[in-house]
């Protein structure tokens, strides 16, 4: 085989949560009841907005979770041999940008390193000068030319995602035609005019914007570092699409480990109440007590020593990186899942005094019944607004605990690690600002759909804001 697959932990664990999510949609879809909400959500143009950016942002972290090791040229055909380098499906599309390092520091779309060296120049004489780059602007005659070429770029891939969402629109149109046999000229009327009961000119007005910022990145890479290149030369831009897994992951996979314990232990208080009550009270009043970057950091050093004394147990720097952050996730998911479980336990205490819940009971329905039919899916907006709501700040508090030295391991690329580097080159004179800036754009734009995304949520499914409608 020319090449090998590679199952990290967090990549099973992220294909089990499509897999999770596309089985609940399937199973949206058949309960009309379930389906309104997000209907609603649909039907508001920040709900599209966000959805798309969430869309395009979970696109690049899935093709980063799909990961291989290529197989290595050798004279013999008897055995097979695979590199000890973990690639991915991300890594093999943009192989330019991932290939192509550069010495040093160099600016975005700068044709030349951002610090001086001594060279050789045409006449045999030492010159300290500015080395010219040996991957960017080499197709330009000077630099005069620099920016007349990047804007004849963007022009083309401006009428590139035009012609795209063109054609995307012309293939939406001839679809209702031969589906519900609609006039194409008065559907094309009725889409420009935005009688929908969807925001449709929103949706195409997005796709353009996307369409157009991904070719124009991919044209544009093709012949300049679009973000520059950090201390070892290699692309911010790269950087950036790579850190994007990592903060998906710990947004997503901590919710994986903090749903359970906070759903269960929360309904559990307020439904039982007595001993039971008291006992999960002390448990999230205790941990609460705890400072959290203090913990996190005892766990995280724990298992830095555990690895540092059992090399032999992770074959590649990748699966060693892997294991750091599945295990972050699992201390992040121990950490935060008591403010979740303190608010069901509130509504806990309310719900099961309501009538159908005490009609119930009186019938002799088993607890395990109620708490399933009548409990929990009366909770359930709660649960789905907070974990929305908690995705931004899980995403964040991976930068955070990466600056401070107790995030993921410095190996693995990320937004924290690119902050956490970009501290002292912006104590240089002039100041390399770039990197701290392509991680501060990528994340806020992450962080800013989800928690546009978390509002529209709310408004759809939380009871007393339809009652105030």
């Amino acid at each position: 085989m020319p090449f090998l697959p590679v199952f990290l932990w967090t990549d099973i664990l992220i294909f089990l949560l499509l897999a999770v999510i596309t089985a609940g949609i399937f199973y949206l879809r058949s309960k009309p009841h379930l389906r309104a909400p997000w209907i609603m959500v649909m039907q508001r143009k920040r709900g599209v907005i966000s959805v798309i950016i969430l869309l395009t942002y979970v696109s690049i972290g899935f093709l980063d979770s799909l990961h291989f090791r290529t197989a290595i040229a050798t004279q013999d055909n008897k055995q097979q041999h695979y590199s000890t380098e973990v690639l991915s499906v991300l890594d093999w599309l943009v192989t330019p940008i991932r290939t192509q390092v550069e010495k040093t520091y160099s600016a975005p779309f700068a044709t030349h390193l951002f610090v001086k060296e001594m060279q050789v120049v045409q006449s045999g004489q030492l010159e300290y000068s500015y080395p010219p780059l040996r991957y960017s602007g080499q197709h330009l005659q000077s630099e005069n030319e620099k920016w007349g070429d990047v804007a004849n770029i963007v022009a083309n891939s401006t009428i590139t995602a035009v012609l795209f969402t063109v054609l995307l629109i012309a293939f939406y149109i001839f679809y209702r035609k031969i589906r519900y046999q609609y006039n194409a000229f008065a559907e094309a009327k009725r889409l420009m005019r935005g009688e929908s009961e969807y925001p449709i000119r929103t949706f195409y007005l997005m796709i353009f914007l996307l369409s157009w910022l991904g070719i124009t990145l991919v044209m544009l890479s093709q012949y300049y570092h679009v973000f520059g290149t950090d201390k070892v030369g290699q692309s911010v831009l790269y950087q950036a699409l790579k850190s994007i897994r990592t903060g998906l992951a710990i947004g997503t996979l901590t919710t994986l480990v903090m749903l359970p314990m906070a759903i269960f232990l929360g309904i559990s208080a307020g439904y039982f109440r007595g001993w039971i009550d008291d006992v999960i009270q002390y448990i999230y009043t205790t941990l609460n007590s705890i400072p959290g970057v203090l913990l996190i950091a005892a766990a995280v050093l724990m298992l830095q020593v555990y690895m540092n004394t059992h090399p032999e147990n992770f074959a590649t720097i990748a699966e060693r990186a892997d294991i750091r952050l599945l295990f972050l996730c699992l201390i992040l998911g121990v950490t935060s899942w008591t403010g979740l479980c303190r608010i069901l336990r509130g509504e806990t205490l309310k719900l099961r005094e309501a009538e159908y819940v005490l009609a119930a009971r009186s019938l002799g329905v088993s607890s395990f019944s109620i708490l399933h039919r009548h409990i929990l899916p009366n909770l359930m907006h709660i649960v789905l607004i907070t974990v929305v709501l908690d995705f931004s700040g899980l995403v964040l508090a991976e930068a955070v605990l990466s600056y401070v030295g107790v995030g993921v391991d410095p190996s693995m690329i990320s937004w924290g690690n690119m902050i956490n580097s970009a501290r002292l080159e912006m104590a240089r004179e002039p100041v390399v600002w770039w990197s701290l800036t392509a991680a501060f754009i990528s994340m806020f734009m992450l962080v800013l759909a989800a928690n546009l995304f978390a509002d529209v949520v709310r408004d759809a499914f939380d009871p007393r804001m339809q009652a105030a409608r």
